[in-house]
């Protein structure tokens, strides 16, 4: 089946869409003989749920997913048993703290005020076009840079400067996903020779190692200063500052005097932290774009929900810290649906796969055998009509808003954007309230146009970005 697959991959997760919609939510794919291509593809919620929370256990990420995603190390995403746990109880930890919480939230809305509100103030004022994309890119590696790490990489400026390290993720997403369709002796074959995919990968693995190793070296260097010890300012919430501080009686398996362990784990935040909600920003304000009626029903809630000064542009005043009300956004019903419906259609991540460990029989009778590969398409759970309504491929905030105007909350198996079971998204409230931030920002000052005849498709990567960015045309609104 692969000669087929090859030829549809400009448009594959379209593709897959329509191979499962036919085959009835399951397909099992065969590749070349020793290719180890063979895998079922599923959408089928009762098998998600099924691999996700109820036989959890039999379905670890497994050797496969580690060796694709090499470039990871042994972060969260690739760990599996004791050392899994062990990170996720550490993460959860630090990000449940209320102090990076506080931290997590200045740390977005001193980005808006002072990076995203006035370089869309230059675009609109210049009257240049823009990548939408890279712009929300930007503002995301630098909110999640400092989050990560406690330094601001300054990339949103009016200058747009070169990102190194981002650039050196989307390579290496890209490389990633071409080795989910190639037999692993051909991968391996171009990255023994050096050229390809595995050329462009071995290079931003390099790049991703350097900057890794120059923050930790930095932030150890001010440790051992004295500067941002963890009782003095916000800065020392930083997870690279709790990592090296962690009390390694509660764990089995993590060394914070290991640089190899803070280098995996300062990656994994950064892919996790900066490319979905990136994603995620950039379709839903395409979305937009193509449903004006949809920002007119935002706009009106908020204009009925939040307060007068959240309301306001405040990208003029000297207290940034008070321009936003977070806790008001609970009350932006349509907004949240507007952006769970992004998501259905658009997930930052577009794919997953599991192994399990011993054979297995799934809800849908399909035999699984030990250590064989179980792909979980994102992308194409959102779009079934049997999952999701004959409607499934419309934009459609008001299906996630129930009668009496409350939110409506779908399972995690149905709706798998931030994961489910054990393994569900620690990050999603964070992720959340940044795009809705940010959504109500420039929902309000700004008018947004894509520019005529700017072509959009997904680009084959792990992460779901539009293959050639989004043009678009920004215009400050007049605020009445």
């Amino acid at each position: 089946m692969l000669p087929g697959l090859l030829l549809e991959i400009p448009r594959v997760y379209d593709y897959i869409t329509e191979v499962l919609e036919d085959a009835n939510l399951n397909y099992p794919f065969k590749g070349p003989l020793l290719g180890g291509l063979d895998m079922l593809i599923t959408v089928d919620p009762a098998n998600i749920h099924y691999i996700m929370s109820s036989n959890f256990t039999n379905y670890p990420k497994g050797t496969e997913f580690k060796k694709l995603f090499d470039v990871l190390g042994d972060g969260i995403f690739n760990a599996d048993s004791v050392l899994w746990k062990d990170l996720r109880k550490s993460a959860q930890s630090m990000m449940m703290n209320p102090e990076f919480q506080k931290f997590s939230l200045a740390t977005s809305l001193n980005k808006l005020e002072k990076g995203l509100v006035p370089l869309l103030d230059h675009v609109a004022k210049e009257k240049l076009v823009v990548d939408l994309q890279d712009v929300f890119q930007r503002f995301t590696f630098d909110t999640t840079f400092v989050l990560a790490t406690g330094y601001d990489p300054g990339c949103l400026s009016v200058e747009i400067p070169e990102i190194e390290f981002a650039r050196a993720l989307d390579d290496a997403e890209e490389a990633i996903f071409f080795r989910h369709v190639k037999p692993e002796t051909v991968w391996k074959m171009q990255r023994l020779i050096g050229f390809g995919d595995e050329l462009k990968l071995k290079r931003a693995h390099a790049v991703l190692d350097r900057v890794c190793s120059e923050c930790i070296a930095s932030k150890r260097d001010e440790l051992s200063r004295g500067i941002n010890n963890t009782d003095s300012s916000s800065s020392s919430k930083d997870l690279l500052t709790s990592y090296m501080n962690l009390d390694t009686t509660k764990y089995k398996l993590l060394d914070p005097s290991d640089n190899r362990f803070l280098r995996d784990t300062i990656l994994t935040f950064m892919l996790a932290g900066q490319d979905t909600t990136g994603s995620g920003l950039t379709w839903f304000f395409w979305l937009l774009c193509k449903t004006p009626e949809v920002i007119i029903k935002i706009r009106q809630e908020i204009n009925t929900n939040l307060s007068s000064r959240t309301k306001t542009d405040a990208s003029n005043s000297d207290d940034d810290s008070v321009s936003f009300n977070p806790q008001e956004l609970k009350k932006l019903v349509y907004l949240h649906g507007a952006i769970c419906e992004a998501l259905r259609l658009y997930p930052p991540v577009p794919f997953q796969h599991k192994s399990p460990t011993e054979a297995d029989v799934l809800p849908s009778g399909h035999k699984v055998e030990a250590n064989s590969k179980i792909l979980f398409c994102l992308y194409s759970l959102g779009r079934m009509k049997s999952v999701w309504g004959e409607d499934a491929l419309e934009f459609k905030p008001e299906r996630w808003i129930s009668e009496n105007g409350k939110s409506v909350h779908e399972p995690s198996y149905k709706f798998l954007s931030f994961n489910a079971g054990p393994r569900t998204c620690l990050g999603k409230e964070v992720a959340m309230m940044q795009m809705k931030t940010v959504a109500v920002k420039i929902i309000q000052n700004y008018e947004i146009e894509v520019v005529e005849g700017h072509k959009v498709e997904p680009a084959p990567s792990v992460i779901l970005h539009m293959k050639h960015g989004l043009k678009v045309t920004v215009s400050k609104r007049c605020m009445v």
